[in-house]
């Protein structure tokens, strides 16, 4: 009965890398940039960059750019005065999911 319960720590601790396991090729999976992603980072990246300006002409040439960049899309949408639909962010959403 001693050497079952001693097994128990290794069999949990051979399950914990496969879990791990698990996690990371859902997070492969995942889209690589979403709607929630900073502003500043989908700038950064061309694909997203071209993503978020095709919907968004200029926005990373306005003048409070500074002051939002860390934001998401989603975030800055509130404050945006209706300049950001739910339609944009739709659609920016979509062609964000289709970056490999």
């Amino acid at each position: 009965m001693k050497s079952v319960l001693l097994a128990l720590p290794l069999l949990f601790a051979a399950a914990i890398p496969a879990i791990a396991q698990d996690d990371t090729a859902t997070e492969e999976h995942a889209a690589k940039f979403t709607i929630d992603t900073p502003i500043q980072t989908l700038m950064a990246d061309e694909a997203a960059r071209d993503v978020v300006l095709a919907e968004l002409p200029g926005l990373d040439e306005h003048p409070a750019y500074g002051q939002f960049k860390a934001m998401s899309l989603k975030a800055v949408q509130p404050y945006s005065q209706g300049m950001v639909t739910d339609e944009m962010l739709a659609n920016i959403s979509a062609g964000l999911a289709e970056i490999h």
